[in-house]
């Protein structure tokens, strides 16, 4: 008989699966410009709806062989390869934050980077309609992790000077959230006006200023410096790796969101910069 703890896991997994379809749907429509919700799942080269019993996440697309079963075109692969993240993303939440409040935001935030991860790396672009209502899920997080008793002590024995600033941030989680919305969009901003008026082009988009608020947003100053310091390192890496198979060509224009979104899901599970503490 399944223990109490695998069966939370299993079922974990498989809602997160679930919400990995529904993510699909979001992947596909949002960057044009369509429902969400209506019409229903449907095959996107023929219309033809799809039957509930061929639409069972991760497995459907086997069974189905990886094609439509009314007109025979290809389903992408993108689709089991969301279902299967979104899967693993719930069970190493609930198996590492448990079944809390704490992982019900972790969890809205992540599904967003996700959503935010492949529409960033087929359309080279991150909607508003995810990052502005991911601002203010992040500040309700904020909100709900404010102690009012702290803050109100915190608040009477502050005196200004750099320290007690930061000592204040980490005793009221909302003030952090607002700073962290500050630094994250302020931080890629200028770097990417920066970049723009030496190269005369556009390096950082907007985009990817508003996604870094939202982490900022969630994780507070801390969050954003560890998600920009790690997104560099290995989007650099990667470029690197792009530019040396490409044999130079420096036209390739690369997404930053993803990187963002990876270090932000890092941070979350390992502290950030406490790893070398």
């Amino acid at each position: 008989m399944l223990s109490t703890d695998i069966l939370t896991y299993i079922v974990s997994f498989i809602l997160g699966s679930v919400v990995g379809s529904f993510l699909n749907v979001c992947i596909y429509r949002i960057p044009r410009e369509e429902s969400i919700v209506h019409p229903g799942s449907h095959c996107t080269s023929c219309g033809s709806p799809i039957r509930f019993y061929n639409n069972i996440p991760i497995l459907s697309y086997f069974f189905l062989k990886g094609r439509c079963t009314d007109c025979g075109a290809n389903i992408s692969k993108i689709y089991p390869i969301v279902e299967l993240i979104t899967g693993l993303l719930f069970f190493a939440t609930v198996y590492y934050f448990g079944i809390t409040i704490e992982a019900l935001f972790y969890l809205i935030l992540f599904s967003a980077l996700l959503v935010i991860t492949f529409i960033d790396i087929e359309h080279l672009i991150i909607p508003n309609v995810i990052t502005y209502p991911g601002i203010l899920v992040g500040l309700v997080f904020g909100a709900l992790r404010t102690n009012l008793e702290t803050s109100l002590s915190a608040l009477e024995s502050f005196s200004v000077s750099f320290y007690n600033f930061f000592e204040l941030l980490r005793q009221v989680p909302i003030l952090d959230s607002i700073f962290g919305i500050i630094v994250g969009g302020a931080v890629l901003l200028i770097v990417a006006l920066i970049y723009q008026a030496y190269k005369k082009r556009q390096g950082i988009g907007i985009g990817d200023v508003k996604l870094l608020a939202m982490i900022g947003a969630f994780f507070g100053w801390e969050g954003v410096l560890f998600t920009i310091f790690l997104a560099s390192i290995v989007g650099s890496a990667v470029g690197i790796s792009i530019i040396i198979a490409q044999k130079g060509d420096l036209k390739y224009q690369m997404p930053f969101g993803p990187f963002l979104s990876i270090a932000a899901v890092i941070y979350a599970f390992t502290g950030g910069f406490k790893l070398f503490l």
